[in-house]
């Protein structure tokens, strides 16, 4: 009988120290995602100010240096600078239409 009382502590303290865990790893998902909606903003905003200093420049070469520059900076941080997964974290390599987006500019 004692025994089982011990087992069944022991497995009541392993559920607390687990369901802690996953409090704790709750709490950071929300950070992330609280993060990555935020870098997601940003980079949106520097896409759209991209492309109204592009059409207000529309066929000078001056272009907007500063937003190419920024979009370079953030593929080189690993995200997606594409329509199609714009915003979103590149987890494999090089995006080929972001690359071509890149060399376009």
């Amino acid at each position: 009988m004692k025994q089982l009382t011990t087992l069944l502590k022991e497995f009541e303290e392993k559920i607390k120290s687990l369901s802690e865990e996953l409090n704790s790893l709750q709490t950071r998902a929300y950070a992330l995602e609280d993060e990555n909606e935020k870098l997601r903003k940003e980079i949106m905003d520097i896409y759209q100010y991209y492309l109204k200093d592009s059409a207000a420049v529309k066929g000078k070469q001056t272009g907007s240096k500063q937003g190419i520059e920024n979009l370079n900076r953030l593929y080189n941080e690993g995200f997606h600078i594409c329509n199609l997964h714009f915003g979103q974290f590149r987890s494999e390599g090089d995006c080929l239409f972001c690359r071509s987006f890149l060399e376009k500019r």
